[in-house]
């Protein structure tokens, strides 16, 4: 008896956050998606290292210039035209476009998560209150039923048309209406954690209302979060090219995909890559944001699933 040891028990659970890494992982599509905008990101912040030319420098006897591509038919007339390191061509300013299209990516970007980020806090802050404190519940919500009414866009254009037209301005017009959003989704889920058993016996021992909603609430709230932030990352930069289309968005002469294509429209048949390149870039940033967001809810919150 005195030679029996008893081993502790090894603990083999996997945390959650290990669990839904490793289910991503298998995900073959999302991984893909997840690295395009890994290296989209990275791409876009290395701007001031990858080209040499300002994308606000104008060269009007370089205007139209057509892209490398051109060069893969040496047949092609515009091969003659080619000017070597506007590998995207130029504009119709000179401008070199694969500069302008990096650094639009950089405003896009910039856009999308600061104008996401503050419609999360302020939406998921609404949301925790109006779903724990039911006597908040009915006038945030109703606030919240407002801005519904109004078409997405158009409350944007709104906004942007009584403030001004400038990149702050335009941040805060999308966040706006990305509050509703996040208000709404995080008011349901806390409806059905604050009825679970370890809510009611933290409620309890005296904690404090606050203390319960951002510190046992949130924390079961994160997945849900998570997934409409990802996706409203792709409603976010949609929202800011298309404001910048109609030129309420990004002023120029700062790169904007959106106003990228705007200022293109002149010259679609003459340089159809000016408006060609940056629409790609749009979709495809906002396809991955969508499929990521989607593979997300699937993993963190199968309850969304349809």
């Amino acid at each position: 008896m005195d030679d029996l040891v008893i081993q502790p028990r090894e603990n083999t659970r996997k945390s959650p956050a290990k669990t839904a890494l490793e289910k991503l992982a298998r995900n073959k599509l999302a991984v893909a998606c997840l690295i395009i905008l890994v290296m989209e990101i990275v791409i876009v912040l290395l701007a001031p290292f990858l080209t040499r030319f300002s994308p606000e420098e104008a060269e009007v006897r370089n205007r139209l210039a057509p892209g490398v591509w051109v060069l893969l038919n040496k047949n092609n007339p515009d091969a003659a035209h080619y000017i070597p390191g506007h590998y995207f061509g130029t504009d119709y300013l000179g401008r070199d476009m694969f500069s302008r299209i990096l650094w639009g990516g950089r405003v896009s970007l910039t856009v999308g998560f600061f104008s996401t980020l503050l419609g999360l806090v302020l939406g998921v802050i609404l949301g925790l209150l109006a779903g724990y404190y039911p006597k908040l519940d009915n006038p945030i919500m109703r606030v919240m039923d407002l801005l519904f009414t109004f078409p997405s866009i158009l409350l944007a254009i709104l906004i942007v048309a009584m403030l001004g037209v400038s990149l702050f301005n335009t941040m805060l017009a999308i966040s706006i209406w990305s509050i509703p959003n996040f208000a709404r989704m995080t008011r349901g889920k806390v409806l059905q954690v604050k009825e679970e058993d370890y809510i009611m016996a933290v409620r309890s021992i005296g904690a404090s209302g606050i203390r319960i909603i951002f510190i046992h609430v949130l924390l079961n709230c994160l997945p849900i979060i998570i997934v409409v932030a990802t996706m409203r990352m792709a409603t976010s930069i949609i929202s800011i090219a298309t404001l910048s289309y109609l030129g309420l968005g990004v002023p120029p002469p700062t790169p904007e995909w959106g106003g990228l294509i705007a200022s293109a429209r002149s010259y679609m048949w003459d340089r159809p890559s000016l408006i060609i390149m940056p629409g790609i870039a749009v979709t495809v940033t906002v396809i991955c944001f969508n499929i990521l967001g989607d593979k997300l809810r699937d993993i963190l919150d199968p309850s969304l699933k349809d």
